[in-house]
C-alpha cells in the first residue's frame, strides 16, 4: 500500500499513528483513535494502512460518508485498490407483512447498476490482491454467497491454451452471463465468428476480446466500449461471476433438493395446523422459485435460500464480506469509523430484520430457512477473525472497554483551533441572554446554532426572536431533507443568522461562519445532553477562532462537569501545543459557492413543491419527471442522502 500525499503527519498525529501501528503489530484485537473534530482522523488513519500494509475494511454507519470516505482514499491510495462497498438500492422497500389489516407489501426497488458494478469489483479485488482497500456500509453485515463457492465458479483465460468454443459458451452462462449480440451491456457476451467480447459485471467501460483459432486461444486484449478502440493486450484474464449467489452446477443441484425437502415439509405443517391459506401461498412462491432456479439458476429473492445455497446449516454465520477479506485466513484491518453510532446501528440490526422475516415465514410467504438471510449479530461482528481500529471523536464506554489501554488521543487541529471556550448562564433568563449575545455576534457578521429539547420550543422560539427583529429559522425531523439543505444554505449566506435545533444541530454540519453555540437548558440529563451530545454539539463551534458555547442551566450535570472538563484539558494543551511550535490559530476557510452549487437546484424544486395543491398535473408531470432525472444523478455522483430526498420529494408529487 503506497500512500500519497502532499501533507506530512503533524507531531501529535505521527504520535498517534505510531501507537495504533504498534499495538496492531503486537497483535492487540482493539484499538481506539480519539480525534478531536478537525484533527485529521482520516489523514491518520491512511498512514496506519499504508504502516500495517494489509487487506483493510473502512466501516460506517453513513451511506455520505461512506462516498467521502472514498473519495478521499481513492485520492490517498492511487497505486492500489481502493473499493467501495454499500447497498446497490436507489429505492429499497423490503417484502413484509402486517397481519392485523391482512396487507403484503412486495418487495419494490431500484437497483443501481454502478453500485451494483462497484460491490462486484470490490469482491473481485479482495479475492485477487493484497493492496486492498475497501469502504463499506452496514450492507458489509449482511449476507453473501459463499466466496469458496465463488472462487470455485472463476473462469482463467490464459493466451494460448486450448479451450472450446461451446464448453466457453456454457461456462459463461453458468456464471450470469447472457448473450446479448443486439444491445451489449454488463454481463453480457456476444459472439461473432472466432470471436467472442465479455464484459465484465464488475468493469465500467471496457469489454475482454477473446480471438480463436479454432479451439486455441490465439489471442486476448481489452477493448474501450464507447470507442471500439483496442487497448491492453492480456496475457492471462480472471473473469468473475455476475454474482456473490452464483454456485457451480453441482452445488445448485443439491441446493434445489434441499428446498424440495424443507417445502415437503413445512407444507406437511401448514396442512398439520389445517393453514391452507398458507399453504397455497408457500406452494405457489416457492415451486416457481425452484422453476427459475432450476432453469436459469437464478430467482427473484434468491437470496432467501442462501442456506441452502451456500450450504451452511441453521443458525451458522452467514457469510458475508468479511469472509472475502478472510479468504485463506489472511489477515486483515477493520476500521470503525464514528463509532460511537456505527457500533450501536450495527448491534440493532439483527433484531429488526429478524422480526420482520418471522413474520413471513409464520404466514406463509417465506419458508424458515429465509431466517437465516440475516445481518451479522453483534457478537459475530465484533468477534471476527480480524483486529479493529475503532475512530470518533467521542468513543462510546463499548470501545474504551474493548480497547482498554490501547486508546490514543488525537487533539491538536492542523489549523491551531482550540476547543470552544464553555460559559454557564442562568436557565431562568435564558432568552433575553441568548438575544443579548446572539446580537454580539451577528454584529461580526458570524452565526448562532441553539439547541433545543422540543419541536415545540423551536418553533415557538422562533417566532419570539423573529418579533424582536432577529432573522431566525428553525429545523427539526418534520422539515423534509430538501427544506434542511435550503436552511443551512440560508445560514451560510447570512440570509438569517440565527438557526434553531433539536438533534440536527449535533453531527454532520461544517459551518465555519458559527462562532457562538447555545444549548438550552443543559441541565435536563438524557440523550441530547449526555456527554457524547454534548462534545458532538460543542464539535460545531471548533471552525471559528471566535468559537464559543453557552450552557444554560441551574445546576452542573454529571455530563457537563465531563463535557467541561475534557474542553478544559484539551484546550491547556492545544494551547501549550500552539505556543511550542509557534502556531496562530485560524477559523477554517470554507468556500460558500463550491460547497452551495448542489444544493441551488434542491432549493428551487422545493419552492415549486410548496405550491403543489395549485400546481395543475402537466406541471406536476414535469416536475417529477426533473426530479427523478436529479435523483438518478445524484445517485450515480454517490450522494445517497440528495437522492433519497428526492426520492421522498416523488412520492409527495404522485399522492396529491
Amino acid at each position: 500500500m503506497k500512500l500519497t500525499s502532499d501533507f506530512i503527519p503533524s507531531p501529535d498525529q505521527h504520535q498517534a499513528i505510531e501507537g495504533i501501528v504498534k499495538s496492531i503489530k503486537a497483535g492487540n484485537k482493539y484499538q481506539t483513535l480519539l480525534g478531536v473534530t478537525g484533527s485529521g482522523k482520516t489523514f491518520t488513519m491512511a498512514n496506519v494502512i499504508e504502516k500495517l500494509n494489509m487487506p483493510t475494511l473502512i466501516m460506517s454507519h453513513n451511506k455520505s460518508l461512506c462516498a467521502q470516505l472514498y473519495s478521499e482514499f481513492k485520492g490517498f491510495f492511487k497505486e492500489d485498490f481502493v473499493e467501495y462497498f454499500i447497498s446497490y438500492y436507489d429505492y429499497y422497500q423490503p417484502e413484509a407483512y402486517i397481519p392485523r389489516t391482512d396487507v403484503f407489501i412486495e418487495k419494490d426497488s431500484s437497483v443501481n447498476e454502478d453500485l451494483e458494478r462497484l460491490r462486484l469489483s470490490a469482491t473481485a479485488s479482495l479475492l485477487s490482491y493484497e493492496n486492498v482497500l475497501c469502504i463499506a456500509s452496514v450492507s458489509a453485515n449482511y449476507g453473501l454467497g459463499n466466496p469458496n463457492e465463488y472462487v470455485g465458479m472463476v473462469l482463467i483465460l490464459e493466451e494460448s491454451m486450448q479451450l472450446s468454443q461451446k464448453e466457453l459458451l456454457k461456462k459463461l452462462v453458468d456464471m450470469g452471463y447472457k448473450r446479448n449480440d443486439n444491445f451489449f451491456d454488463r454481463a453480457d457476451f456476444r459472439v461473432n465468428g472466432d470471436t467472442i467480447d465479455i464484459y465484465p459485471a464488475y468493469f465500467e467501460d471496457e469489454v475482454v476480446r477473446l480471438e480463436f483459432f479454432g479451439d486455441e486461444l490465439e489471442k486476448m486484449y481489452h477493448v474501450n466500449v464507447l470507442e471500439n478502440k483496442k487497448g491492453k493486450e492480456l496475457k492471462k484474464f480472471i473473469l468473475y461471476p455476475t454474482s456473490q449467489f452464483s454456485v457451480g452446477e453441482v452445488r445448485l443441484k443439491q441446493a434445489i433438493k434441499d428446498i424440495k425437502k424443507e417445502l415437503a415439509s413445512r407444507l406437511a405443517f401448514f396442512e398439520n395446523e389445517n393453514k391452507l391459506v398458507e399453504y397455497q401461498r408457500l406452494k405457489q412462491r416457492v415451486e416457481f422459485d425452484l422453476e427459475m432456479l432450476e432453469s436459469t439458476g437464478m430467482c427473484k429473492g434468491i437470496e432467501n435460500y442462501a442456506l441452502h445455497l451456500t450450504g451452511l446449516k441453521p443458525g451458522d454465520t452467514p457469510y458475508t464480506l468479511f469472509d472475502y477479506l478472510n479468504i485463506g485466513d489472511r489477515k486483515f484491518l477493520v476500521i470503525v469509523d464514528e463509532s460511537h453510532v456505527s457500533l450501536p446501528q450495527f448491534r440493532g440490526m439483527f433484531a429488526g430484520d429478524r422480526s420482520r422475516k418471522q413474520t413471513l415465514v409464520d404466514y406463509g410467504f417465506r419458508l424458515p430457512s429465509a431466517l437465516d438471510n440475516r445481518p451479522l449479530m453483534f457478537d459475530e461482528f465484533i468477534n471476527k477473525n480480524c483486529q479493529f481500529l475503532f475512530v470518533s471523536a467521542t468513543p462510546a464506554p463499548l470501545e474504551l472497554e474493548l480497547s482498554k489501554d490501547q486508546v490514543f488521543e488525537q487533539i491538536m487541529r492542523p489549523t491551531g483551533l482550540l476547543d470552544p471556550l464553555i460559559e454557564l448562564k442562568d436557565s431562568d433568563n435564558q432568552v433575553e441572554i441568548l438575544f443579548d449575545e446572539a446580537k454580539k455576534v451577528i454584529a461580526r457578521n458570524e452565526r448562532v446554532l441553539v439547541t433545543v429539547l422540543t419541536k415545540k420550543l423551536a418553533e415557538e422560539l422562533s417566532h419570539y426572536y423573529i418579533e424582536l427583529g432577529l432573522k431566525v429559522k428553525y429545523m427539526h425531523s418534520d422539515i423534509d431533507a430538501i427544506e434542511r439543505n435550503e436552511i443551512i444554505r440560508g445560514l451560510r449566506t447570512g440570509f438569517f443568522d440565527i438557526l434553531i435545533g433539536i438533534n440536527l444541530l449535533r453531527e454532520g454540519l461544517d459551518l465555519p461562519e458559527v462562532s457562538l453555540i447555545a444549548i438550552m437548558d443543559a441541565d435536563k440529563e438524557g440523550f441530547l445532553r449526555s456527554t457524547t451530545s454534548l462534545i458532538q454539539t460543542i464539535g460545531r463551534a471548533a471552525r471559528n477562532v471566535n468559537g464559543r458555547v453557552l450552557l444554560f442551566c441551574k445546576k452542573i450535570t454529571k455530563s457537563m462537569q465531563e463535557t467541561m472538563d475534557i474542553t478544559t484539558q484539551r484546550r491547556t494543551l492545544q494551547e501549550a501545543y500552539n505556543k511550542k511550535h509557534n502556531i496562530t490559530p485560524s477559523s477554517v476557510k470554507r468556500n460558500l459557492e463550491d460547497s452551495l452549487k448542489n444544493e441551488v437546484d434542491e432549493a428551487e424544486i422545493y419552492r415549486k413543491g410548496k405550491k403543489l395543491e395549485k400546481m395543475p398535473a402537466s406541471e406536476r408531470a414535469k416536475l417529477v419527471k426533473e426530479l427523478r432525472k436529479q435523483m438518478l444523478e445524484a445517485a450515480k455522483a454517490l450522494e445517497f442522502e440528495k437522492a433519497a430526498a428526492l426520492r421522498d420529494e416523488i412520492a409527495k408529487l404522485r399522492t396529491v
